[in-house]
């Protein structure tokens, strides 16, 4: 009889670890093992579980990440850290299958994986094919713009806006945040995005839980040759051509748009793109849409643990 793979999810009780327990739990293709509540912050008790497990998804802080990493010394664990710690570290892999060619053959041979952040999921989406196919020059500064449900700024911002007897509630329907221009993310855009300069990320929260845009505004005279829209969406349609999770929209259903909806892709780990504009314009505006839990965070998870364990790609999604 074989014996299925044994997954730990280190923070389950998290928002995120929540997500992907829900998208786990009840698949013949694999065990959940849990750690006994009352043990939870015993290191010895921690330690046996992450050793012993056949994958571990980290949904935990940055620091708490980097030391339940170190207490995995069974080297044939896979490792998933939802944080942002490894996200740029030598010897992890990135966990966007969509990158290239390449990636989802590396994410299958890894044993540590870092999964996306949420907004680079929908920046990366869009810059990365244009850099690669030599539309966009890798040291042209770009800046995304992005607004996200609350859910996409972590507990504090939960906590925020959904206690009403938190201080800081307010009412506030949109506001905009990182206005220092460090927004964790950015680090991983400018990395896994292939590009040399440095881009303006500029997020906003709306009142609503979950649902992401992020947005690419680009000139058209500024990319590499005699560019169009047209041209801009080819690239991205070929790109992803043959990805199950990613879809391009026409350039037809574009124009025949009037808005956006964040909240369109809620409950999925699909990734929507779209090539706004108009040709006599000289413009062109991308917008990634998905949902900051899911293609942004649990889905994605998910679907970096089938391929880590050989499993079917689009199980439990």
């Amino acid at each position: 009889m074989t014996t299925l793979p044994k997954v730990f999810i280190d923070g389950e009780a998290g928002t995120t670890g929540l997500q992907i327990r829900e998208r786990l739990v009840g698949r013949k293709d694999l065990q959940m093992v849990s750690i006994d509540p009352d043990r939870r912050k015993d290191p010895l008790a921690r330690k046996a579980m992450l050793n012993d497990a056949d994958a571990v998804i980290l949904c935990l802080p940055d620091d708490a990440a980097r030391e339940a990493v170190a207490l995995i010394d069974n080297p044939a664990v896979k490792v998933i850290d939802a944080s942002t710690a490894h996200r740029t570290a030598a010897g992890w892999t990135y966990g966007f299958p969509e990158l290239d060619e390449a990636q989802r053959g590396k994410i299958a041979a890894s044993t540590r994986v870092s999964n996306p952040g949420c907004y680079a999921t929908g920046a990366i989406a869009l810059a990365r094919p244009l850099v690669s196919a030599d539309i966009i020059a890798p040291d042209l500064p770009l800046s995304f713009n992005a607004v996200s449900g609350y859910t996409g700024g972590g507990k504090a911002m939960i906590a925020e806006f959904e206690d009403e007897a938190a201080p800081n509630y307010t009412r506030a329907p949109y506001r905009i945040y990182a206005l220092t221009l460090n927004h964790k993310h950015v680090p991983e855009i400018q990395s896994h995005g292939g590009l040399l300069t440095r881009p303006i990320f500029t997020p906003a929260v709306g009142r609503y839980a979950q649902g992401m845009l992020v947005e690419l505004p680009l000139h058209l005279g500024m990319l590499n040759g005699s560019q169009s829209l047209s041209d801009i969406h080819e690239a991205l349609a070929s790109h992803y051509a043959r990805e199950p999770f990613v879809e391009v929209a026409s350039l037809s259903e574009a124009r025949a748009m009037t808005t956006l909806d964040p909240e369109g892709l809620n409950g999925t780990n699909r990734l929507k793109l779209f090539v706004f504009g108009a040709e006599d314009s000289g413009q062109v505006r991308l917008v990634a849409l998905l949902d900051n839990l899911g293609k942004g965070a649990s889905g994605a998870a998910v679907q970096n643990l089938n391929l880590m364990l050989g499993l079917k790609e689009g199980a439990g999604l």
